[in-house]
């Protein structure tokens, strides 16, 4: 016997429900990043300071942790900071290299004067010459997060992609670096988007 149910296996109904998902997420996304640099112009970069604080205060890396932080872009809370007095405490850092869209990053070993050269989507990335080297710890750049740890990036998966990578492979630390107006209630999420495992701001932090 015969009828319309034959080709109502959980299969061919849940791919059509994926795909409207992931439609209406990605909507939810684009909107969420429109509203978040709005809201992020005009706040105080040097708010970075405050934010340093509260992490030596109360969530320092281990002894020895190699700590990946960022250049900032304008816009963005200044993590140099905390990375200044992490490197005065004995830390080794390391600064992103970015590669294709949606590929992990890549990491070199950076101290401060070295001298930096353009990389893409206007960063800054420590000279090919600079050694290669795997954090422990990474300073996370975002444009939201919420109090569960998940964060909004600028889309285009640089660090979800190397968060899973690193992840699938031992132990990291990863600390989101934020003003405190770039909280939200709920960051639309997806499969592939990687959970913060604490945020920071120039408030205090928040351990999920």
């Amino acid at each position: 016997m015969s009828g319309p149910w034959e080709d109502a296996t959980p299969t061919a109904r849940a791919a059509p429900r994926r795909t409207a998902d992931g439609a209406r997420i990605r909507a939810a996304k684009r909107a969420l990043r429109c509203l978040l640099r709005a809201r992020r112009a005009g706040l105080d970069p040097r708010a970075g300071l405050l934010l340093a604080g509260h992490v030596l205060e109360c969530l320092r890396p281990p002894p020895g942790a190699l700590v990946a932080g960022f250049w900032p872009l304008p816009g963005e809370i200044d993590p140099r900071p905390l990375m200044l007095a992490l490197a005065g405490r004995g830390h080794a850092l390391a600064l992103p290299v970015t590669g294709p869209r949606g590929t992990p990053l890549s990491f070199r070993l950076f101290r401060f004067g070295d001298t930096l050269g353009p990389g893409p989507f206007y960063t800054l990335q420590p000279a090919r010459e600079a050694p290669d080297v795997t954090p422990d710890w990474l300073l996370v750049p975002l444009l939201a997060f919420d109090r569960t740890g998940q964060r909004l990036g600028h889309g285009a998966g640089y660090y979800d992609a190397t968060l899973a990578a690193l992840r699938a492979r031992r132990r990291v630390f990863a600390l989101g670096m934020a003003f405190a107006a770039q909280e939200v209630e709920r960051v639309p999420v997806d499969e592939r988007d990687q959970r913060l495992d604490a945020i920071a701001t120039e408030t205090g932090v928040n351990v999920p």
